[in-house]
């Protein structure tokens, strides 16, 4: 099967009607930064909390606010909303495209760690780089979780399409691919988390299930311009048309 690594965002759809369930991986490895972002939450102090979200206003963090042990609960896929989630447009995919992007999607949650787009979090905030107290997400759960994901992702094609950022947390170990978006001969940066939405979207909309599906899937607005192997990694570029 094909497994696609994928990126959280900063925004959040509050709410939620899911039920506790054990995470990718395991909860029980995920407990002491858990406990940690609840301490800080609990502890009422204003600067910390302000600091851990990014803010710099209280009113902003208010809706953050809440102990993720007993918050309601949304499946990832569905919890983050931004750019890339614009564009992937959940709410406008059927029910079994949406069980395609929850099965099949890993999603690297400063919080919560590499996630499956069908697993059930709290509404949260974490500013991407911030540690939780004295945890170092991104090394906290690169030497807790790359085992497992290697495990989980023996026997299947990965392609990742997160932000640079979250190689932090794991590196393939395996033969896996990348994307690349150029407008004009030139990479574009901000808007790749679109096309990364977009494709993500085309994946679930065909039920692309290996790398060699993938490669022959025409993506409106995208143009193949070559494919790059360096040791275990292959990049497809594309032309933005």
């Amino acid at each position: 099967m094909l497994k696609i690594l994928f990126s959280p965002s900063e925004g959040k759809n509050s709410g939620g009607e899911e039920s506790p369930k054990e995470l990718l991986g395991s909860n029980k490895a995920r407990q002491e930064i858990l406990n940690e972002y609840n301490a800080i939450i609990k502890s009422g102090d204003e600067d910390a909390i302000k600091s851990l979200f990014g803010f710099k206003k209280k009113n902003d963090c208010e809706v953050y606010i809440n102990d993720v042990f007993n918050s309601p609960l949304m499946s990832a896929i569905e919890r983050y909303q931004g750019v890339a989630y614009d564009y992937l447009d959940m709410s406008t995919l059927d029910a079994t495209q949406v069980e395609y992007l929850k099965k099949n999607t890993i999603i690297f949650s400063n919080l919560y760690g590499p996630i499956l787009g069908g697993d059930a979090i709290a509404n949260y905030k974490v500013k991407q780089g911030n540690n939780i107290g004295n945890i170092v997400p991104d090394k906290f759960y690169k030497d807790r979780f790359s085992y497992q994901l290697d495990l989980y992702l023996n026997n299947d094609d990965i392609l990742d399409l997160r932000a640079g950022y979250y190689d932090k947390f794991y590196k393939a170990n395996k033969p896996y691919t990348t994307l690349k978006f150029l407008k004009g001969g030139k990479t574009v940066s901000h808007w790749a988390k679109a096309y990364r939405g977009l494709v993500l979207r085309e994946l679930a909309k065909n039920n692309i299930s290996s790398m060699e599906e993938f490669k022959s899937l025409e993506i409106d607005g995208l143009q193949i311009k070559e494919i790059k192997v360096i040791k275990n990694k292959t990049e497809i570029v594309y032309n933005i048309v």
